[in-house]
């Protein structure tokens, strides 16, 4: 099978790729912002232990992080609007799942940044008469989010390559596009060789640089 190099002109896949891209960074942008924003909420409950919230934050990260994603997609898009009496469309199914369910993962990956925290650094700050809160909020949350920003962004790569899975919701994202391109153009090989090299293209540059700020976050640690 000889392959039509002509397909990969960016003239005749623009009107096939250019909204989908645009959507899978959105979802990136969005999932990633949202699901890291509850995801600390979620860590911060869970560390205060013992409550029946706890419990059920507990249950719920467990819970999601069990489940594959292409089933809670499909759940939340079928079985949310029957609840509500009203559709909410693909795309804004897509961001409130990928944001519930990235949610889940940021708690994990928080909850680790926060247990590598001394704790005599949270006893210093109380001695200065900071409270609990403001010890977590000022001293406690900084130093988790830096020590284990090489893994957030790492689930962040994770989250752009799973955007892909929006398709099955019927959703425009690169996959789809050069799926679409493939079927009007009628070269199919191409479009998915295209798709594969674009997701390898900038995943590999993004784990460039989770590679660099892991081997500077090391160096920093050893300085300390």
């Amino acid at each position: 099978m000889n392959l039509d190099w002509s397909f990969y002109r960016w003239s005749q896949l623009e009107p096939f790729l250019l909204d989908g891209f645009l959507f899978s960074l959105q979802i990136t942008a969005v999932a990633g912002a949202c699901g890291l924003a509850l995801g600390i909420l979620l860590a911060a409950i869970r560390r205060s232990g013992g409550t029946l919230l706890s419990g059920a934050v507990s249950a719920y990260v467990t819970g999601m992080r069990a489940i594959p994603l292409l089933m809670v997609i499909m759940w939340f898009f079928l079985l949310v609007p029957y609840l509500l009496g009203r559709p909410l469309g693909p795309r804004v199914s897509a961001f409130i799942t990928f944001t519930l369910f990235e949610s889940a993962y940021f708690a994990e990956i928080i909850r680790a940044g926060i247990a590598s925290v001394g704790s005599g650094q949270v006893d210093a700050a109380r001695a200065l008469g900071l409270t609990q809160r403001q010890a977590f909020v000022l001293i406690v949350l900084p130093q988790a989010l830096r020590n284990m920003a090489p893994m957030l962004l790492t689930q962040v790569i994770v989250l752009f390559q799973d955007s892909s899975l929006v398709y099955v919701i019927g959703a425009t994202d690169l996959l789809k596009g050069f799926e679409t391109a493939g079927r009007t153009l009628g070269r199919p090989v191409e479009a998915f060789l295209g798709a594969a090299a674009a997701y390898f293209i900038l995943c590999f540059t993004l784990s460039r640089v989770v590679a660099v700020l892991r081997r500077d976050g090391a160096a920093t640690s050893l300085r300390t």
